[in-house]
């Protein structure tokens, strides 16, 4: 099995468990259990924000951290949001654009698509369009979006030069990244780079800091900007690694603080961005 059917088959159970009732399996988050003590998929969002969307938006969120609470939406604009599961960061970006706004969710998964679009019927937000495709391949004009999110998706893909390449290709100039992911800060060990079952869960296939930073400015992004949200010691990494066969004991110590949940912050240059010096790929 390829990484992309790995992911397909791991995401789709998750929406099916959803929509019975049952909660999506522990095992299923994207970067980690998604249990409300697990480290990196608790806490995300705040009561109030969720308050009035279907609680299967929430049960169905697998991701690494809350791009709609720091990402800058305003009334009117377009927002796409790369990886949209259940859809709640796409609700949640429509209320904030407002109705003269739109709020696009891509997803590749059949089974997420239909939650997504029960969440959306139940939720009664129309500014709202799910599409079924890849974010290596993004079904929208070129120039037609002014923000992207996503919420520990990136790491997912098995191409993220393309991913970078068509988020640039689709935002309008000036336009904004504004994503939640796993960022890796230095050498790793190969045996995780090297598990399936932790690239599915968005730990293997992170990029290191300054990879992802050198990759959005080959694509011609600048204003690049990293701000780590949380940061993975040994406990928190022991219980994954056990879950995927790896020696937790040996290999644990080895990766402490060095995995970290970041807001990634890009802009396309044109109208709209303002200057600022360019990204330094070496930086820390």
């Amino acid at each position: 099995m390829d990484i992309k059917d790995a992911v397909k088959e791991k995401y789709a159970r998750a929406a099916i468990q959803v929509t019975k009732g049952e909660g999506a399996d522990c095992a299923s988050a994207c970067c980690g259990p998604s249990c409300s003590a697990d480290p990196i998929t608790s806490n995300l969002y705040e009561r109030d924000q969720v308050a009035e969307l279907p609680a299967e938006a929430l049960q169905a969120s697998l991701g690494c951290g809350n791009p709609t609470a720091l990402a800058q939406l305003s009334p009117g604009e377009t927002v796409l949001d790369l990886g949209s599961g259940g859809g709640i960061d796409v609700l949640l970006s429509a209320r904030r654009v407002g109705p003269v706004g739109k709020a696009y969710g891509l997803d590749m998964t059949d089974e997420m698509l239909a939650l997504a679009r029960e969440n959306q019927r139940k939720a009664g937000v129309e500014n709202v369009e799910f599409l079924k495709g890849e974010i290596e391949r993004i079904p929208l004009p070129d120039n037609s979006v002014d923000v992207i999110i996503s919420n520990c998706v990136i790491n997912l893909s098995g191409d993220k030069e393309r991913v970078f390449a068509e988020a640039f290709r689709v935002l309008r100039p000036g336009g904004r990244l504004a994503v939640s992911d796993i960022v890796v800060r230095g050498e790793v060990p190969a045996d995780l780079r090297h598990s399936i079952e932790l690239w599915v869960g968005c730990v293997a296939g992170a990029l290191e800091e300054r990879e992802y930073v050198k990759g959005l400015a080959q694509a011609g992004f600048d204003s690049i900007g990293v701000e780590p949200t949380r940061v993975y010691r040994v406990a928190d990494a022991g219980e994954f690694l056990s879950r995927a066969g790896i020696d937790a004991a040996a290999v644990a110590p080895l990766v402490d603080g060095k995995f970290v949940s970041a807001f990634i912050r890009a802009r396309k240059p044109g109208p709209g961005a303002p200057g600022s010096a360019s990204p330094r790929p070496d930086a820390p």
